[in-house]
């Protein structure tokens, strides 16, 4: 809590950046800061159904612009800083952005595309742009919001572009109301609470799940604007005591490889580690148990619909090392066929979620009625991705519906290959796709980026792929061992398996 004129008031943001700068931002001060933004929206035309875009990290005039973009009804578009000039171009123009909202830096890659937004910069008033906070404190600190129903929308997320052109997934108004589940069961919010998510503001997860969930539930949160690193970290952890932490695979994976030296040298009070992006591996869940004695509860989502199948914090259960877990409640989920029927127990389906259920918030792509039309097969939103459910309901994922590799008559999911590859210490990552083989239809192929101290050789290809066999079948282990430097990954992370193939 934090003092201001002799009141007490909730912190409602921890900011920290990697200059060392600090702030405390209160819940009021959020609630007073984005009552005058949303005044200065209102004078400069933006209305309801108006979009606005914002292109920052993790900045806390981030989130005084997603308050004030929803407090006067207009729809929030959510941009990557990592973006270049024609991605950027190409958002905007998607949605006819009026206003966007950046920093001098990012405002550079303006300069070669044509927009017609007007920008407003946080950081430098000596540009030709709008200055954020001068033209907040023009206006008062009062503010009537814009009456808007659950139905309206609230945001356009671009999809991270796997495959094709991205597509604006637009969102309604009710997303806090449908995501309380996960929050309250998934994540786990609780009095107490100190929450920080490494998720980048950008992407879904990032800005719902990171930043306004916890803050919907009173949960003050850390938000970090810097480069990411294991010490990083484990430091603000200990220094600002956070409780729960949430982050993608490739970041825990990062920890385990910087080794258990670091967290013996902080004195933590985590108590609760959530993973979700892409599936998470089985060593890296061990290694967090073993030298922190948790377990990470591995949950997944899609861009479109949110966290729908979870391993949860709220309640006591066995998390099988590798499994999403159980469907977040209000959502109906059902694996189905390639011709639209359920699939039995043990068996793949593509995971499809029932748009009839009242948590479903998903709006359909921002003006794409043929894009939506695609993933829909009668009252089922189709994901794309893969999965099987157990004799005990655990869902497990099994890949992208373009990435199941067949062999020799056989389904061959990439995650648990990789997973087996990742196993060995001289892994630090591995995709694997299917490669074109005239007698089996399709061979294992693997795609492997080494540890620091490991270095390339047939030799070692050869062990990697004994490996497999030897730990996980012989219809499974990789054929081919390729090396290299890094993967293919988009914007937000995830492998591209695809450009692999």
């Amino acid at each position: 809590m934090l003092s201001i004129n002799g009141h007490i008031q909730l912190i409602a943001v921890y900011w920290e950046d990697e200059s060392g700068e600090q702030i405390e931002y209160t819940f009021k001060q959020l609630r007073d800061k984005s009552n005058q933004l949303a005044h200065a929206l209102k004078s400069l035309n933006v209305k309801k159904g108006d979009r606005v875009a914002c292109l920052l990290g993790k900045d806390i005039e981030l989130v005084i612009t997603v308050l004030a973009t929803w407090k006067i009804g207009a729809i929030y578009v959510p941009l990557f800083t990592a973006f270049n000039s024609s991605a950027i171009s190409y958002r905007l123009e998607n949605v006819e952005s009026k206003v966007l909202i950046t920093n001098h830096e990012q405002s550079q890659k303006l300069s070669t595309i044509d927009h017609s937004s007007k920008v407003i910069v946080i950081d430098n008033p000596d540009t030709p742009s709008l200055d954020f906070h001068s033209l907040v404190n023009e206006f008062p600190v009062d503010y009537d919001v814009e009456e808007t129903s659950l139905t309206d929308p609230s945001v356009i997320q671009f999809t991270s572009g796997s495959t094709g052109m991205p597509k604006g997934a637009v969102y309604a108004h009710k997303i806090l109301l449908s995501t309380y589940p996960y929050s309250k069961y998934g994540i786990a919010y609780e009095e107490g609470d100190i929450f920080m998510g490494g998720a980048d503001p950008g992407w879904a997860y990032g800005l719902q799940n990171s930043i306004f969930n916890p803050l919907s539930f009173g949960i003050p949160i850390v938000m970090y604007k810097g480069r990411p690193s294991s010490e990083t970290y484990y430091r603000l952890m200990e220094k600002y005591n956070v409780t729960n932490f949430a982050y993608a695979p490739t970041a825990y994976r990062m920890m385990v490889q910087d080794g258990p030296e670091l967290i013996t040298k902080h004195s933590l009070s985590v108590k609760k580690l959530s993973s979700a992006g892409e599936p998470l591996n089985a060593e890296v869940i061990r290694f967090f148990k073993k030298h922190l004695g948790i377990n990470i509860h591995d949950h997944y989502g899609a861009t479109e619909v949110g966290m729908v199948i979870n391993n949860y914090h709220a309640i006591t259960m066995e998390i099988k090392n590798g499994s999403m877990g159980f469907p977040t409640p209000g959502f109906t989920i059902s694996l189905l066929d390639a011709q639209g029927n359920p699939t039995p127990d043990g068996e793949v389906g593509e995971i499809a979620i029932d748009t009839t259920n009242d948590g479903y918030y998903f709006k359909g792509y921002w003006n794409n009625e043929e894009k939506t039309a695609e993933k829909m097969s009668g009252k089922w939103f189709l994901t794309g991705d893969l999965a099987l459910k157990d004799e005990e309901g655990y869902y497990w994922f099994q890949g992208r519906s373009d990435d199941i590799i067949t062999s020799s008559g056989y389904r061959i999911g990439p995650f648990e290959v990789e997973s087996s590859l990742l196993e060995h210490p001289a892994v630090t990552e591995a995709a694997v796709v299917g490669e074109p083989d005239e007698q089996k239809g399709e061979i294992v192929k693997a795609y492997v980026v080494l540890s620091k101290h490991s270095s390339p050789s047939d030799e070692l290809g050869e062990e990697l792929s004994l490996h497999v066999k030897t730990n996980l079948s012989k219809h499974q282990y990789p054929r081919k061992v390729e090396f290299l430097d890094e993967l293919p990954k988009t914007t937000s992370g995830k492998i591209q398996r695809f450009k692999l193939r």
